[in-house]
């Protein structure tokens, strides 16, 4: 789990996560195994390289909206994405997903009592 570094007194790192490693915890869970792979291979400390490139990429996209291929969701993807490696963005996007994911399971449990009606 990606965790946010916090300088110590002596010197070392002392690491504890925030709601965006929560909330990139969250989403690995709710998504299919080979999604979660892509989830744990880009939110990798060596995969900044390609972060950066494709968040700011899908918050272009997003302008985009109109069109059918892409659309407004890359918006949240691309924040997602760079705030992995923008500090002040941590914790609003954090939030943002941590969000967006209770929504996202009081929405499977209404479906799944609908279901057993």
């Amino acid at each position: 789990m990606p965790l946010n570094r916090m300088p110590t007194d002596n010197g070392t790192d002392d690491r504890r996560p925030d709601e965006l490693d929560r909330a990139v915890e969250g989403l690995k869970r709710e998504v299919p195994n080979p999604v979660c792979r892509a989830i744990r291979w880009v939110t990798a400390p060596e995969s900044r390289w390609i972060r950066i490139p494709l968040g700011l990429l899908c918050i272009a996209a997003s302008v985009l909206w109109f069109l059918p291929v892409v659309g407004i969701e890359f918006l949240p993807l691309g924040l997602l994405l760079i705030a992995q490696d923008v500090p002040f963005l941590r914790r609003p996007v954090g939030r943002m997903t941590l969000k967006l994911e209770a929504v996202w399971r009081l929405f499977k449990l209404k479906r799944l009592k609908r279901r057993r009606i």
